[in-house]
């Protein structure tokens, strides 16, 4: 049976992953975003999800049988988030229903779920790690929800199957996107390298300390797949992470040794990159002149408030995956090999020196 796809936020980490895949198992995949990559045998859709519209235009003519939804907007406060986040699903649902083709609709939100919103991130009375599907939402404002209850209406109303997956960090190239740990922290490393600067461990002594997870973005491509595709995973949420856990303390030392740098030790000050690469931009600028780098502007390449929020939490976060190994998904990424090809790739493509 011929499938064929629509990935919302293609240019993004999860969306280029995901249209790669598809695409290498034979899938028709058509990639929307404001401004789609140029990935080979992908057709590009340009639209605003939050100009309903313009995308019912944009998407004339469009039949997918598969949706994969990798996308939001951050706003000011959780009640934007909501507002705007909820309307750009339903907006992509109401342009395809006069189709009638859609048989499966995968949405990736993420641990915000279990963790709150950035507004109360991490307080409160929160679940018990690892966190679990079947743990109940939070008694607070939370895009997520809204989004998923877009999702569960329209299932409802018009037929179709869904899956709701929830990565933690995610690490994966894409350029220009809002939250990049891997690509932020190989351009601090490659900073720190050419000015001498210590490697400093940006987040709190509880991250360092603890237990933590992380998803690639190409084994979280495999599981929107595989939920996408099996009878049984369907009507699901699933947790997904690479399957192995780590502390900070070791991670540091591995991503240093990667770029042959001395990790500093635990700082005895808290060192947010925010304030760390305040002033980076003219340092990255000569770095990219003097390696003949593709991307000068360092702001297209770092996201610190996201890196800090991650590395800040004054909790431990642990992910428990075993429903999806339940129902059969088994794949598996070292979560430092993960960081080691995101850098490569990044150094490959002249992104990084």
């Amino acid at each position: 049976m011929t499938r064929s796809a629509l990935v919302v936020g293609s240019s993004g980490i999860v969306g280029s992953a995901t249209s790669r895949l598809l695409i290498d198992n034979g899938w028709t995949v058509a990639g929307l975003a404001r401004k789609p990559s140029a990935l080979p045998d992908l057709t590009p859709i340009s639209a605003d999800l939050q100009d309903p519209a313009a995308l019912q235009q944009a998407l004339a003519g469009q039949q997918p049988t598969h949706l994969f939804l990798t996308t939001w907007s951050r706003q000011a406060t959780e009640a934007e988030n909501i507002r705007v986040n909820a309307a750009m699903v339903r907006n992509v649902l109401d342009a395809l229903r006069p189709a009638g083709s859609l048989q499966h609709v995968a949405l990736v939100t993420g641990l915000k779920h279990y963790l709150g919103p950035f507004e109360a991130y991490g307080k409160g009375a929160l679940p018990q790690t690892p966190f679990r599907e079947d743990q109940g939402r939070l008694d607070v404002e939370n895009f997520y929800y809204a989004q998923e209850d877009e999702v569960f209406a329209a299932a409802a109303r018009d037929g179709f199957t869904w899956s709701v997956h929830r990565p933690h960090t995610i690490t994966g190239v894409a350029v220009g996107n809002a939250m990049n740990m891997a690509t932020t922290l190989a351009v601090y490393a490659s900073v720190c390298k050419a000015t001498g600067r210590p490697f400093v461990f940006p987040g709190s002594q509880v991250q360092w300390d603890s237990l933590t997870d992380m998803t690639d973005a190409r084994l979280l491509a495999r599981q929107l797949l595989w939920a996408s595709t099996t009878p049984a995973a369907a009507n699901q949420a699933f947790n997904v992470t690479n399957g192995d856990v780590f502390r900070w303390k070791w991670m540091w030392s591995r991503i240093a040794e990667w770029f042959e740098l001395t990790p500093a030790p635990f700082p005895a000050q808290p060192s947010p990159l925010a304030e760390q690469m305040t002033g980076d931009g003219e340092i990255w600028s000569k770095l990219a002149a003097e390696h003949r780098l593709k991307e000068a502007d360092i702001s297209r390449l770092v996201s610190p408030w996201h890196t800090d929020a991650d590395l800040g939490r004054p909790i431990e976060v642990v992910t428990d995956v075993s429903k999806s190994r339940r129902f059969g998904f088994l794949d598996f990424e070292p979560s430092d090999q993960a960081f080691f090809d995101v850098f490569a790739t990044l150094r490959a493509e002249r992104l990084i020196p």
